[in-house]
């Protein structure tokens, strides 16, 4: 509990600590949203307050911390798993927990600021520290987490404060101090390792992740935290790097840091071994094994896509490009979900098209395995990961499938996306389905990505829910009927499903 004798003379609502913790029990319980509305509106108001001594303030950011807990946690399941949110409520959503966390790392962050900078009666902090520390760390992550969520830029202010909060913990020797996060939420934590959620963050790649995906990527951080190594000295379990007396983001080793006292290398330690293990496992039993605690329930599939991506990244030896890239900078025309592509590669097909479904963007480099590009302004929101597109570089006549893989944007809202090629020669197929000796009459159109022989498997993109387990589906090509089993879905996406098929059969029409 903080030790606080005052709050000066101010006529803040908040001046007094009793009646700060009597307003904040009166925030509805059952309306998450305007609980954590009401929160930020209570961060605004103390930051603005200029009477508060340092350590009154500090004792409201402990308080209005607390007691957005609970909100702010069912608010985060909302947006990530909730199905057919309308925009207006995702934005709202998304706007209210980034705020929360920005509010929280800035009441935080400002009171260790006024503890280095000698403010008076700052030194009334010196106790408190360690856990100002750890709450300020643990909302910077949070806060970084929810921009990755919508695939917006890390202000590079977010990393001097993170830089800046560890190395006052490491200069007065409290980085490995352990604290009681949360009164009453087991488990404590250290400077250290909140420092460590931030790094592992960034060195995750989480621009690569759907939004759930970075959330179970944030859970798998905190469950293998302690066994993390941040260190002085490079490793051969801290393939990362991070220069404190920068703003910019850990790099690898692969660009060797200069040789100064403010680098510090960080890794995952030995949990690659055990991150192998429940892969195993969860292949095995096809169960998320209880010893892996993620604070919430997860498909065992989610998981294992997370914890074969982390491995990855986490791993000593960086990913190697199965392609070399070419540099080349060409207009690219870009038709964006199914519909889009449908229209694209056969046009008036999908009868809903229009040509807001086309986008020019500019390639920056491609190679056999996809490419990289620049998008000047992408229109709506549909460009995250996982989108399907149809792609025509300039000059061309074919069309290409790609899927995002990769997404980041400028705070002007540019973009720069990786994209894997799927298909070199997408086309439009009418499909029938089969369920035993019966054939539909109504006709599902696909996407086929290649069907050169019926020795080949082929894959096909539908729209959700055309594929049902234990139905074949019928096409016909060149005069023939060709019958395809569907054998797994490979991906899904907001409008589509690609599927593996097996050719069962080709016989005259």
């Amino acid at each position: 509990m903080m030790k606080i004798f005052g709050g000066g003379k101010s006529d803040h609502p908040m001046a007094d600590l009793k009646e700060a913790r009597r307003l904040l029990g009166e925030l509805p319980g059952a309306d998450a949203l305007g609980a954590l509305d009401e929160i930020n509106h209570w961060f605004d108001s103390v930051r603005a307050d200029q009477e508060f001594r340092p350590a009154h303030r500090a004792a409201l950011a402990v308080l209005l911390d607390e007691a957005a807990q609970t909100p702010v946690r069912k608010l985060g399941r909302e947006y990530l798993f909730t199905p057919r949110l309308s925009k207006p409520q995702e934005n709202r959503l998304w706007s209210v927990i980034h705020g929360f966390w920005r509010n929280a790392t800035l009441a935080f962050v400002g009171c260790l600021e006024s503890f280095v900078t000698g403010a008076k009666g700052a030194d009334d902090l010196k106790a408190d520290l360690p856990l100002l520390t750890v709450r300020g760390l643990r909302a910077l992550a949070a806060q970084m987490k929810w921009s990755h969520v919508r695939y917006g830029p890390v202000d590079p202010q977010l990393w001097r404060m993170a830089a800046g909060s560890y190395s006052l913990a490491e200069s007065r020797r409290f980085a490995s101090t352990a604290v009681t996060v949360y009164p009453g939420i087991p488990g404590e934590s250290t400077a250290d390792q909140e420092f460590l959620r931030v790094l592992m963050l960034s060195a995750s790649s989480p621009d690569s992740l759907l939004p759930a995906e970075i959330e179970l990527c944030e859970r798998l951080i905190g469950h293998f935290t302690s066994r993390f190594v941040l260190s002085r000295e490079p490793r051969g379990e801290t393939p990362y790097w991070i220069d404190l007396a920068a703003t910019s983001p850990p790099l690898r080793h692969a660009r060797p840091p200069l040789d100064l006292k403010s680098v510090r290398y960080f890794g995952p330690g030995d949990v690659l071994g055990e991150i192998d293990a429940i892969e195993r496992t969860i292949r095995t039993s096809g169960e998320v094994p209880a010893r892996l605690n993620l604070g919430g329930s997860y498909s065992p599939e989610l998981v294992l896509r997370v914890l074969e991506h982390v491995a990855a990244y986490w791993s000593p030896a960086p990913l190697e490009r199965k392609h070399p890239r070419h540099r080349v900078k060409s207009r690219l025309s870009v038709a964006w979900g199914f519909d889009g592509i449908l229209d694209a590669i056969s046009p008036g097909a999908s009868l809903s098209f229009d040509d807001s479904h086309l986008e020019s963007w500019i390639t920056e480099n491609v190679s056999a395995g996809g490419m990289a590009a620049h998008v000047p302004q992408a229109r709506g929101d549909w460009l995250r990961v996982g989108a399907l597109l149809a792609l025509q570089p300039e000059g061309g006549s074919n069309w290409l499938i790609g899927i995002v893989r990769r997404v980041s944007r400028d705070r002007g809202g540019e973009a720069q996306v990786g994209i894997q090629t799927v298909s070199r020669a997408p086309q439009r197929a009418e499909l029938h389905v089969q369920v035993g000796e019966s054939v539909s009459l109504d006709t599902e159109l696909g996407i086929l990505l290649g069907l050169d022989d019926a020795e080949t498997p082929v894959e096909i993109l539908l729209r959700p829910g055309v594929h049902v387990p234990d139905q074949n589906l019928v096409l016909e090509r060149e005069g023939r009927k060709v019958v395809l089993w569907p054998e797994a879905v490979r991906e899904r996406g907001a409008d589509y499903e690609l599927i593996n098929c097996r050719v069962l059969a080709g016989r005259a029409a």
